[in-house]
């Protein structure tokens, strides 16, 4: 995909297009679409970005609810979006044993009493050591700090799905 095709989409094909660049959240791609035309994808990714920052803190939190637990129920029951899905896989988080899906499932309820969301990492970055490592730590973060942080993830995950549809080498960003 080149950016002439994507300033020359309208309404309905760009949220089709890119209406899961941030997990479930077609309405950023909504509101994204209103700032075309884009110089570039890093223009495209900047105004997704923008969007979620300028959000009030309800919102961003909003944003990572459509996140779905690492290995969690979204994965068992086959419910994961295909980007999710990929994700996961990459992270070889389609593959654990019974004990690490246990063991993920328990930390991952305790991120999310702990926030009040789910824990967002960029798991197409990372293996399960990763993930299970992240985890732990960032549930000692302060509130303030792990917002930020998963909002970065977020972002992180939105950069690498744009990558994904421009033809973009990861290894390049």
């Amino acid at each position: 995909m080149d950016i002439e095709k994507v300033n020359s989409m309208d309404f309905r094909e760009f949220v089709d297009v890119f209406g899961n660049i941030i997990e479930r959240c077609p309405l950023i791609a909504a509101a994204v679409w209103s700032q075309s035309p884009f110089s570039d994808w890093k223009d495209l990714e900047r105004h997704f970005s923008a969007f979620i920052d300028a959000l009030p803190q309800s919102g961003q939190e909003g944003v990572l609810r459509c996140y779905p637990d690492l290995a969690g129920h979204e994965l068992q029951r086959g419910t994961l979006t295909g980007e999710s899905l990929r994700e996961h896989s990459v992270a070889g988080l389609t593959s654990l044993g019974e004990d690490e899906r246990l063991r993920l499932a328990e930390l991952n309820a305790q991120y999310r009493a702990r926030f009040g969301f789910p824990f967002v990492l960029a798991a197409r970055l990372s293996d399960r050591e990763i993930v299970f490592r992240e985890l732990g730590r960032r549930l000692h973060c302060p509130s303030a700090l792990e917002l930020r942080t998963a909002l970065g993830e977020v972002k992180k995950i939105g950069r690498l799905r744009l990558a994904d549809l421009f033809g973009v080498d990861p290894a390049r960003l």
